[in-house]
């Protein structure tokens, strides 16, 4: 049976031999049914060399199934989870993501940061700053990750945790005061980071911020763009503010981060010593297009195999593209696909916002939200944006004060009628 694609490159997933599972993959395999009780239930492993067809018969993981299940059901004996919690050998989040069905994400104590440590030492920019102490200040919806994201108000000198400052107390930037805004600018003049790290609205918004202030920051060295999907807008108003070089860091609290690449040049590459990536065809017409199933590496709590993220990547020469969700892809009639980039493409070139949201509100019938300081020319961008479409598409274009997230704290660029 020919093998499945992956996005790790062969040398990663080991020597095989026939329709045998590489080395590495087999092991890993191997220790995650050791380690959880959950697989073996789910799907017996026999004791002899695993072909490929026993492989793909180890049925998918979805988040789905881990919530219905509970987080317990991953251990054998959940009193030891407990203890090792009180005595923190081990650490919990609660993550939502864009499903909005909370699911309890269990870690041994470490395993953040040194899977964190990995993703740097896989970008070529992010690499001189693994290993060594540097300043960075991050800004992201409230209980983001398992960082330690701050849960109460507390002041400046007690957010600062091993070089790092959690800028924000609130989820939703949208919703912060100026008087909130300028606290966020002056901490970020005091800590002069090397790097800023956040979800692209609320970069985006930051760099609205300081620009109003007059402020620059020539401490930064990288910009990180990461806990959602940017847009080509949020790049370019980050940019203006803060002239580093940016990163696309993907990843999830459950899974931890999988993609790293240079933002928007579709060079992403898995981040082969944190997990082994499988691309699944996801439509037979659309070629190099792909759902990912990721199993984990070194995972001791909770480790994932065959993990149905719900995005889709798209594969070029360079590297890889991170689409986004999968509900949050439009198709045409024809069969054709509708990403975010597609959307920055059809934008005019003139055309500036701190944020945006394409809402299908009816079958033909779109309307495009966006934050920006002057009102555009609406013409030019929902005709744009109707031929771009297609199918009939008519657009309305409206200028907003803020566009509110998702329950989970998390913001749509695309937002299709649900199938």
């Amino acid at each position: 049976m020919t093998a499945p694609l992956f996005a790790n490159p062969p040398e990663t997933l080991g020597s095989a031999s026939g329709d045998f599972l590489p080395a590495a993959l087999e092991t890993e395999v191997r220790r995650i049914y050791a380690r959880s009780p959950l697989y073996g239930q789910r799907f017996p492993l026999h004791a002899d060399p695993l072909h490929w067809s026993c492989y793909r018969e180890i049925p998918a993981l979805s988040k789905k199934e881990i919530v219905e299940r509970g987080h317990q059901a991953f251990f054998a004996d959940y009193a030891v989870i407990e203890r090792g919690l009180a005595e923190k050998k081990f650490e919990y989040e609660s993550t939502g993501g864009t499903t909005q069905s909370p699911m309890t994400v269990i870690m041994e104590d470490g395993w953040w940061n040194a899977q964190t440590e990995r993703a740097y030492r896989a970008s070529p920019v992010l690499r001189p700053f693994a290993g060594r102490k540097y300043r960075k200040c991050v800004l992201a919806p409230v209980g983001c990750s398992s960082n330690l994201c701050p849960y109460e108000d507390h002041p400046f000198p007690h957010r600062y945790f091993d070089g790092v400052v959690y800028l924000n107390l609130s989820s939703d930037p949208f919703a912060f005061p100026e008087g909130e805004w300028e606290r966020i600018v002056r901490e970020l003049q005091a800590t002069q980071p090397e790097v800023i790290e956040g979800e692209p609205v609320y970069l985006s918004l930051l760099a609205r911020a300081a620009a109003r202030r007059g402020v620059t920051v020539p401490s930064v060295k990288a910009v990180i763009l990461t806990y959602g999907k940017a847009s080509a807008q949020h790049g370019r108003r980050i940019a203006e503010v803060f002239p580093a070089a940016q990163v696309d860091l993907y990843g999830s609290t459950e899974a931890g981060y999988l993609f790293v690449g240079d933002a928007f040049q579709d060079n992403s590459q898995a981040i082969d010593a944190n997990a082994f990536i499988e691309l699944v065809p996801w439509r037979a017409e659309l070629k190099d297009i792909f759902q990912i199933y990721v199993t984990t590496r070194d995972r001791e709590a909770m480790p994932l195999l065959r993990y149905h993220t719900g995005d889709i990547v798209q594969k070029f020469p360079t590297g890889f593209r991170l689409l986004g969700r999968e509900g949050n892809l439009y198709f045409r009639r024809d069969g054709s696909l509708v990403s975010p980039t597609d959307v920055d493409a059809a934008l005019p070139e003139t055309f500036a916002c701190w944020h945006y949201s394409l809402v299908q509100t009816g079958e033909t019938r779109w309307d495009f939200h966006y934050v920006a300081d002057q009102t555009a020319d609406h013409a030019a961008v929902e005709r744009a944006l109707a031929t771009m479409l297609g199918d009939g598409a008519r657009v309305n274009a409206f200028r907003r004060k803020f566009i509110a997230p998702a329950a989970s704290g998390k913001f749509a660029l695309l937002k299709p009628l649900a199938r």
